[in-house]
């Protein structure tokens, strides 16, 4: 039976492959995302623009526990992809075991030290006065569920590899009904405001994450061994090596989040807007973005076995109509959401914040300008994904820090203090233009090296 389910990557046609492993991964990551959707939704009816501000500062917390999350989790489906390629299966149990300590070690970590530094971290997100105590409360309670959440995002990568993506879409799916029935409840009828939105999130987490865990057992090409739980500097190195892109990506995530929070309580302060507009309206575009991105990441993360399995394989054919494939469905999304960005921003606003003129004029105007380059989105996305899987990782970092790290930074920063907010929002479409440069010339000189050493028909 194994067997069978290792050559499905290797014979099934393409575009079904894709779809099998894309869209249970991608579903699954919006359904996370509606997390913090759901909860803006319910806080900005409840406490308004201040208490959408509150949460949006505590949003890069989440991204840093994502991004070890993924780290562990990718890291881990990409060797076991490749070791179940080259047929190690006793290799792949060591892989998992492995993974499965430094998840559980990194999610408590970093709950205990967001918990002894709480307040620090609200301010160095961007929280202004006004909303620091709010930001506490929020954070300190989320912080609880962290652990699950990052099983919950690790294991689906992991799962995946194991030829059963569905699995934790539907776990997911059970944790965010949770999460909407259990709001309305603790926020209105309850009036727990900002601290029981928090705590419906985290029980939705906790039951997603059990949920995650209890499918330990039943792994079909690998498999969790007492005897492989003790850490091996190899393991653990490879590990990290495949998934450092995911690390650096999440983590570049985090500090564009931190400095733009930043930036737009600088700059806003200065315009009609003020400080808590400026920042409430680009954290709730974040989060909306992050509905768009999970559609990126699901299609590379479900295209990621199929390089990985089909390049351990030298079946290069393979992997070159995979990414073929991958990259033509990464612009037609990049061009759906370019369109939904620039037509429905204050649609989109007026989900979170009723009634508040300047708040919807400030969101179609940070919607349109911010977006204005994503139409080219999509491509350096799968492409991070297709260097890391056919063990490349400094071709993958490349590309995934090029974004924040090498362009958007640097031009908000440059931009800003000459335009105000309206450089630091005009930084984004010019950094996706370059990115996709960069990301197509390395792509194309990857697979013309490879019909020059004889390895494509």
């Amino acid at each position: 039976m194994a067997e069978q389910k290792q050559n499905i990557l290797g014979t099934e046609p393409i575009g079904r492959l894709l779809l099998q492993f894309s869209v249970p991964t991608a579903l699954t990551l919006m359904v996370n995302t509606m997390y913090n959707i759901v909860d803006q939704i319910f806080i900005g009816h409840a406490a308004g623009i201040n208490g959408v501000a509150a949460t949006n500062v505590t949003f890069p917390v989440g991204i840093i526990a994502a991004a070890l999350a993924l780290m562990i989790g990718d890291g881990c489906a990409a060797n076991i992809s490749l070791s179940l390629g080259r047929k190690e299966e006793e290799e792949a149990d060591r892989i998992f075991a492995n993974a499965v300590v430094l998840l559980f070690a990194a999610g408590f970590l970093l709950a205990g030290l967001g918990l002894l530094f709480t307040e620090q971290l609200v301010v160095f997100c961007g929280a202004s006065p006004a909303v620091v105590a709010e930001s506490v409360k929020y954070m300190s309670i989320t912080l609880l569920g962290q652990p699950f959440a990052m099983c919950n995002m690790a294991f689906t990568a992991i799962i995946r590899a194991d030829g059963n993506p569905r699995y934790m879409m539907r776990s997911m799916m059970i944790g965010a009904g949770l999460n909407l029935i259990l709001d309305p409840i603790f926020i209105f009828a309850f009036h727990w405001g900002i601290q029981g939105a928090a705590l419906a999130t985290i029980i939705g987490q906790i039951v997603s994450g059990c949920m995650a865990l209890a499918y330990l057992p039943r792994y079909q090409h690998f498999h969790l061994k007492k005897e492989n739980l003790s850490l091996r500097g190899r393991v653990v190195g490879n590990i990290f090596k495949l998934g450092f892109p995911s690390l650096c990506t999440q983590t570049a995530s985090a500090a564009t989040q931190i400095i733009m929070n930043n930036l737009m309580r600088k700059y806003g302060a200065m315009t009609i807007y003020g400080s808590e507009i400026a920042i409430s309206c680009y954290g709730l575009m974040m989060k909306l973005y992050q509905i768009s991105h999970a559609m990126f990441v699901g299609l590379a993360s479900g295209a990621s076995p199929i390089h990985g399995f089909n390049f351990g394989a030298r079946q290069y054919e393979r992997v070159r109509q995979t990414i073929k494939t991958a990259a033509k469905a990464s612009i037609v999304i990049s061009v759906i959401w370019f369109f939904i960005f620039q037509l429905g921003g204050g649609f989109l606003a007026s989900l979170f914040v009723e009634n508040e003129p300047l708040y919807r004029a400030f969101a179609v105007h940070c919607f349109r300008l911010y977006m204005a380059g994503f139409f080219v989105f999509g491509l350096p996305n799968v492409t991070a994904s297709f260097f890391q899987a056919i063990g490349s990782p400094k071709k993958a970092l490349v590309v995934s820090l090029s974004r924040q790290v090498f362009f958007l930074i640097p031009l908000a920063l440059f931009l800003s203090s000459r335009f105000g907010l309206d450089g630091a929002l005009g930084a984004a479409p010019g950094a996706d233009a370059l990115t996709f440069l960069l990301a197509f010339l390395l792509l194309r000189r990857e697979i013309n090296g490879w019909k020059k050493k004889g390895m494509l028909s």
